[in-house]
């Protein structure tokens, strides 16, 4: 996209963390940015915050990735409020951790149902006023998505699923004129199942790099698409 001011985001789970991170950044380009969240109070607290920051227009609304009704009556009241989509973010997401044995049905449920079908429905939502936009979608997997690790069978699930799907969807949409990336992180220095960040997660991912990322990739000529990309911590710990 040569222009990406009044570009127009939409952004699920951008109350905190990753979501947040990548609004902050597109706000700041002149973008406007909805953002999502199950629970309306830190929708608009988190849009309010990022408004005073950057220079574009920040929407915070209540949505629920698990309900396609809800992404779609989302979306369309962004549309109403701007009148385009330009860009997807899908980046909700949860983490439950445990063995088979420990791994609960519902914990299950919840994974798959947030992290995989959440995206689905998000994409499924957005994708007739991102045709007419020609614009971009993003999907938020994980190394994850490629590595498992035990007591990650919920986890890695998710989003191996979310790898594959965005590929396969990545072929479905680019005869459209659009582009398709999901974006897999290493370790980031988010809330994540109940993380608090602090000064020892400095050598982690910060959820700014990721908007950076983002932001570049809008940048690159249409006739690019880095279709999936690895990001990791340039110097984790030693183990």
């Amino acid at each position: 996209m040569e222009n990406l001011d009044k570009k127009v985001a939409f952004i699920t789970g951008g109350s905190k963390g990753i979501g947040y991170g990548v609004a902050e950044t597109l706000s700041a380009a002149g973008m406007r940015v909805a953002i999502t969240s199950r629970h309306a109070a830190e929708a608009e607290k988190a849009a309010g915050e990022i408004t005073s920051k950057g220079k574009g227009e920040v929407f915070g609304l209540e949505a629920d990735v698990r309900d396609l009704q809800s992404q779609e009556k989302a979306i369309q009241k962004v549309i109403e409020k701007w009148g385009q989509l330009d860009v997807l973010v899908a980046n909700a997401g949860v983490g439950f951790f445990g063995s088979i044995e420990e791994l609960t049905a519902e914990q299950w449920q919840q994974t798959i149902d947030t992290n995989l079908t959440g995206v689905f429905f998000s994409m499924k939502a957005a994708v007739p006023a991102i045709k007419k936009s020609e614009g971009y979608i993003f999907t938020i997997s994980s190394l994850a998505g490629t590595n498992f690790f035990a007591g990650g069978a919920a986890y890695n699930a998710s989003k191996f699923g979310v790898t594959g799907f965005t590929q396969a969807a990545m072929l479905d949409l680019r005869n459209h004129n659009i582009k398709v990336t999901t974006i897999m992180p290493g370790s980031v220095a988010t809330h994540f199942n109940d993380h608090t960040p602090s000064e020892e997660d400095a050598w982690k991912i910060q959820p700014e790099d990721l908007g950076e990322l983002v932001l570049d990739l809008l940048k690159m000529n249409h006739r690019a698409l880095p279709s999936k990309i690895e990001i990791r911590p340039t110097k984790p710990p030693k183990k």
